[in-house]
């Protein structure tokens, strides 16, 4: 057995990657493995990613964190899905919702029953039996529905303040033993013979040694790029908005459980509500949008006043080619980015710390564990950028840039899936997806994608047989959600955040 123990781990760059890595390599690795971390004050961290996917409760629950309190101390609020608007065309609405929908029978899934249905004239939605979606349109909340025989199918994640979460995940890192420097790194020294990192020497002369190396360093990738050359696949001609405007507004009408995100001339607009404030930003084409245009978009659509100045973001699409080079891996914005129309950004930081502890370094690292870390982050990140140019690709609307991206050649593995989706009706799951079949399902339906058929199978069920099924998954969905209280109500009764004191 090789000895992983009495080592020393280095990250670099502290935000969401670097306090999420932190606290999570503290809490798993041997006791004895010491976890260090590098961050200046006078480097701001870029928060794009305040709005999430269900997983984080599992990374939340790992470390032990009190649901309650992490949404207070993020001035947080619950989310049950994303609602998308315009995306074919004016007036169209719907939502990917979290959690099941229906409740499928023998060999046959639920979404084939209502095929069966609708293309029979049945006037039903799909989203008639998600209860997760009927609550979203209530902007009701609440967990713990179900009973043991009959889950309530509900699923959640969270909108919150990405600085606040950071500090939070610093405090509970440093209090179990995780050491903080502050300072910029000025040079980063390599092994002459191995080409692996031995230490970052900081601006102030002061150097930090390590056995393994994070890059939470943001877009440059000081270390897996700078110092690595790791590559960059760069994936704009799929995904060609390369910028964003981010801005915090005053909070407005009732405390929504969901995310919006609204299609615009040459982009798309995010809303992330907050207890005290709403998140807001706008994601664009540079070739299709001036700066100018973008700001008054942006700001001509707040729910609220402006609570700042519009932030410019800009960015390349794409992953690092390797996000483990030697005794590097890179996180978060290091290890590349997909645009926030998801809420993949957090996610993605998630699943590359679960990888890292699945395969953690041997001393000396092990080739092969490279290459499978590289390989699975490869296939997830692939399989995340084809589901959001799904978005994209399936619209409706008449401006420019839509058209350029409805006549886009995409990829095989994403025109194999919609392809198979709109002549059977089947949606294939396969091992790396983060998006399982409702989600599909749900964005294919949503942006018109309509099925010309349905699974044979379903055709077994008699007419009687198949009104029923379809009634009790309806019924049950309209009774989870209607035990619901409104979203406002259930974070006041348990995890209101302290008000500020007026100025």
């Amino acid at each position: 057995m090789v000895d992983t123990t009495g080592r020393t781990i280095v990250i670099v760059g502290g935000g969401t990657a670097g306090w999420m890595a932190a606290a999570a390599l503290r809490r798993f690795s041997p006791p004895t493995t010491r976890i260090r971390l590098l961050e200046s004050d006078r480097i701001g961290a870029v928060g794009v990613g305040e709005a999430t996917i269900p997983q984080i409760r599992l990374f939340n629950a790992g470390l032990g964190i009190d649901e309650d309190e992490f949404v207070r101390e993020t001035q947080g609020s619950f989310k049950l899905g994303i609602e998308f608007i315009d995306w074919s065309g004016r007036g169209s609405r719907y939502i990917h919702a979290f959690g099941t929908i229906g409740r499928g029978l023998g060999l046959v899934p639920f979404h084939h029953y209502w095929l069966r249905h609708a293309q029979a004239g049945g006037a039903s939605r799909y989203w008639d039996y998600s209860p997760t979606a009927l609550a979203a349109s209530r902007n009701a909340f609440a967990r713990d529905l179900g009973r043991p025989e009959l889950p309530s199918g509900v699923a959640w994640a969270f909108h919150f303040d990405a600085g606040l979460y950071a500090a939070y995940l610093r405090r509970y890192a440093e209090a179990r033993g995780v050491e903080r420097t502050e300072g910029e790194v000025a040079h980063v020294s390599l092994h002459g013979e191995t080409g692996h990192i031995e230490a970052v020497t900081l601006q102030g002369g002061e150097r930090l040694a390590g056995d393994f190396f994070v890059d939470c360093t943001g877009f440059r990738g000081l270390l897996i790029e700078d110092a690595l050359q790791a590559g960059y696949d760069d994936w704009r001609r799929l995904l060609p908005c390369d910028r964003a405007l981010a801005v915090p507004s005053a909070a407005a009408g009732p405390l929504t459980p969901y995310t919006r995100a609204t299609a615009r001339e040459a982009g798309w607009q995010w809303r992330i509500p907050l207890q005290h404030r709403t998140g807001n930003g706008l994601v664009y084409s540079s070739a299709h949008l001036s700066d100018d245009r973008a700001a008054e978009i942006l700001l001509a659509n707040l729910d609220g006043a402006p609570l700042a100045e519009p932030k410019p973001l800009r960015f390349v699409t794409g992953r690092r080619r390797r996000a483990w080079v030697g005794n590097c891996v890179a996180l978060g914005l290091a290890a590349g980015f997909l645009e926030p129309l998801e809420s993949t950004s957090i996610h993605l930081i998630q699943s590359g710390i679960a990888r890292l502890l699945e395969l953690f370094p041997t001393d000396p690292v092990s080739p092969a564990d490279v290459d499978e870390y590289n390989a699975q982050t490869e296939r997830e990140w692939t399989a995340i950028r084809d589901f959001l140019v799904l978005h994209y690709h399936a619209n409706a609307r008449p401006e420019p840039f839509w058209a350029e991206r409805r006549a886009l050649a995409i990829p095989d593995t994403l025109r194999h899936r919609m392809e198979l989706f709109r002549q059977t009706g089947r949606v294939t799951a396969r091992e790396h997806d983060l998006f399982k079949e409702p989600a599909w399902i749900q964005v294919l339906l949503g942006q018109g994608v309509v099925p010309q058929g349905h699974h044979p199978l379903a055709d077994a069920l008699p007419a009687d047989q198949l009104d029923q099924l379809l009634s009790l998954a309806r019924a049950h969905a309209a009774q989870v959600a209607a035990r619901m209280p409104a979203h406002q109500a259930f974070i006041a009764a348990h995890c209101a955040a302290p008000r500020k004191a007026a100025a």
